[in-house]
């Protein structure tokens, strides 16, 4: 038994010893390699140590990071991958805050003003101006102050209940509707910050998500009487309440000057920004089948009362045209043949009935053809449309509209005669189902009941609609309702609600 244990001692202190002297051999190995490295010997020449052939070890050195932050150009909705940089709002070397502008791009179906997440100086500026931007790809270079960021903010989802505004309460609310919020923290920081609820907040984003610009948006609608953000747009501010009309009068918008091109040379533009999506649009509309309904109507009795209503909208600073009066006009008209206000699934196996009357306005601004729509036309009084009307038309002449005025459309108007012209073949803009052309008001000689000659204000109107799902009688009675509304005005007043 002596001798077994005497065994295992000897055993272990042979073991002791070999790992010793491996020690001792890598630390030696480990020193010749740093100092042949620094002299200069290595590379492909080896030491040698004892019976054994060493490679020599490499020092590696790095520089310490810079706290330098891409800003990558994100998703904006509505299945955009790539935008087109209209303009800078910053230089290399300019200073930043979040919220900050920083450029404008025009995607295919949007003008949208991007806004720094970062507090610092700007290095690089990935584009330039008319470039293609990539959704994901770097936009911008931010060198922030010191302050630890990660690349792209998350968006969080949870709930809450309650009235305290703490900012992690804005991560915990919830719609109205019961979905979860969908918000950035920087989004929830500026809600908090003006004590206003996210479950409050219509988002115009993707999947709902609340925008910076949804914020802003419902604190001007607060700022104007209404006591909580309900989808549609805050009327423009009349003259005698807002100091910058105060301050200088509203001046009309320059004609866009083209530039003429050298007599016998071609040139060659490519199809971008709203002319991409018109291209898009037209491309899936010779699907569908259209049918032509043309029609006539007497509107003297609505010049006379425009006379009147112009007037009183002067006084709230609105600019009232005959353009309001027919959107809704048609509205009313489409309670009765809600087919008109629908749309065919994809794979056309079924009638999709909208409750909204989105209608939308065809518009000739400087970047092409653009129809934004007005929201809830049935909630809306002829005055608040005409205050909306106003709203887009400023924004398409600077080409500031947004994904959520372009989108959502159910029917559409297009005002042809406000250029020339009386008859017209309206193209439906998908997924819509009809589509109507008003010509302009001319002043023509008409017989009256009792024989006699008399000045009359005549306008053409074209209808086209998708014969999948109208037929013709339904078109003509529907026409026939939105005339009677037309020429005889005070019969709306039956069917307001």
């Amino acid at each position: 038994m002596a001798t077994i244990s005497t065994r295992l001692v000897n055993s272990s202190i042979r073991k002791l010893r070999l790992i010793a002297y491996g020690v001792a051999k890598c630390r030696q190995y480990q020193t010749l390699s740093a100092t042949n490295h620094i002299c200069g010997i290595g590379g492909e020449r080896k030491q040698k140590f004892g019976q054994k052939t060493l490679q020599p070890r490499y020092f590696r050195t790095s520089t310490a990071l810079e706290d330098v932050m891409q800003f990558k150009l994100s998703d904006i909705g509505e299945g955009i991958r790539e935008v087109i940089i209209k303009e800078w709002y910053v230089s290399e070397g300019d200073k930043v805050a979040q919220f900050d502008s920083i450029c404008e791009v025009q995607s295919d179906k949007a003008s949208v003003t991007i806004t720094s997440r970062y507090d610092g100086i700007v290095k690089k500026l990935h584009y330039g101006v008319d470039e293609t931007a990539l959704v994901g790809e770097a936009l911008v270079d931010i060198e922030t102050e010191g302050t630890s960021h990660k690349q792209e903010e998350d968006v969080e989802e949870v709930d809450i209940s309650g009235n305290e505004l703490r900012l992690e309460d804005h991560s915990m609310q919830m719609t109205k509707s019961g979905r979860k919020v969908l918000a950035t923290p920087a989004v929830r920081r500026l809600a908090m910050e003006n004590k206003i609820h996210l479950k409050d907040v219509e988002g115009t984003g993707k999947d709902g998500r609340i925008l910076k610009e949804d914020i802003t948006r419902h604190i001007e609608s607060l700022d104007h009487g209404d006591s909580a953000f309900t989808g549609k747009q805050a009327a423009p501010p009349s003259p005698a309440s807002s100091p910058q009309a105060a301050r200088a009068p509203a001046t009309t918008p320059t004609p866009v000057l083209r530039t003429p091109t050298p007599v016998g040379k071609d040139y060659t533009q490519p199809i971008k920004g709203m002319q991409k999506v018109m291209v898009k649009t037209m491309s899936a509309a010779l699907k569908i089948p259209h049918f032509g309904y043309y029609d006539e109507i007497d509107v003297t009795t609505l010049v006379n009362l425009r006379k009147d209503l112009k007037k009183v909208a002067e006084k709230r600073g609105i600019k009232f045209s005959y353009m309001p009066v027919f959107i809704k006009a048609a509205s009313l008209a489409l309670s009765q043949f809600p087919v008109l206000n629908s749309s065919i699934d994809d794979k056309v196996e079924n009638i999709i009935f909208k409750a909204s009357h989105n209608i939308g306005i065809a518009m000739d601004t400087g970047d092409g053809l653009t129809v934004p729509n007005i929201k809830n036309v049935q909630s809306q009084s002829i005055f608040e449309l005409a205050a909306e009307l106003n709203r887009l038309q400023q924004l398409g002449s600077a080409g500031k509209l947004g994904t959520s005025d372009l989108t959502g459309g159910t029917f559409s108007l297009s005002n042809i005669g406000s250029i020339g012209g009386t008859y017209a073949r309206p193209v439906i803009v998908p997924p819509e189902v009809a589509i109507g052309a008003i010509g302009r008001i001319q002043a023509v000689p008409r017989f009256d009941r009792d024989g006699n000659v008399r000045k009359a204000h005549i306008m053409q109107v074209s209808w086209s609609a998708d014969h999948r799902i109208v037929d013709g009688a339904t078109m003509a009675r529907f026409s026939n309702l939105w005339k009677m509304y037309l020429e005889n005005p005070t019969t709306m007043i039956l069917d307001l609600k």
